[in-house]
């Protein structure tokens, strides 16, 4: 069995409603998994990290002899905080102004996870155009987009009702 899993992750929010999605495609030799999940009252920069945490933690209770994680993001923001982890324990998580970091809970078990495994991250340019050759940048982002679209649908019709 190969070593390295690839992860492909996108995060998706309506900004005016705060509902948001994310999604991940993990590749592991011919297997293909999908994972996604909804979340309300959250940000499009949350969903970008909770789909890399839930990727993770999915690797790491279904595949323990997994030493290798390689990770695919559309989110600088995500690239980004792993990028500044001296810096926000050199500062205790908090920003100039002396306010927590924003999304310190998950940022922190971002870099906690991090720590514990040896994952690389690839920085890919977003909302890229279909070509013949299989993009799972493309369908993650899909996937997370149609999630919210469909809940907010939701949510407005159970308002329109009531």
């Amino acid at each position: 069995m190969s070593t390295t899993v690839f992860i492909y992750t996108d995060g998706s929010c309506h900004t005016q409603l705060r509902i948001g999605a994310w999604a991940s495609i993990i590749l592991l030799n011919n297997e293909k998994i999908t994972l996604c999940g909804q979340e309300n009252d959250t940000t499009h920069n949350r969903m970008e990290i909770l789909a890399v945490i839930h990727s993770i933690l999915y690797v790491k209770k279904h595949f323990k002899e997994i030493n290798s994680i390689h990770i695919v993001s559309d989110s600088q923001y995500v690239i980004g905080l792993i990028g500044r982890e001296s810096k926000f324990i050199a500062n205790e998580f908090l920003t100039k102004a002396g306010n927590e970091v924003r999304n310190i809970d998950i940022v922190k078990e971002l870099l906690n996870l991090v720590s514990t495994m040896n994952i690389k991250f690839e920085k890919i340019k977003a909302h890229q155009k279909a070509t013949d050759e299989i993009n799972f940048n493309i369908e993650v982002d899909k996937i997370c987009r149609g999630i919210v679209r469909e809940t907010v649908n939701k949510t407005i019709k159970k308002a329109l009702k009531n």
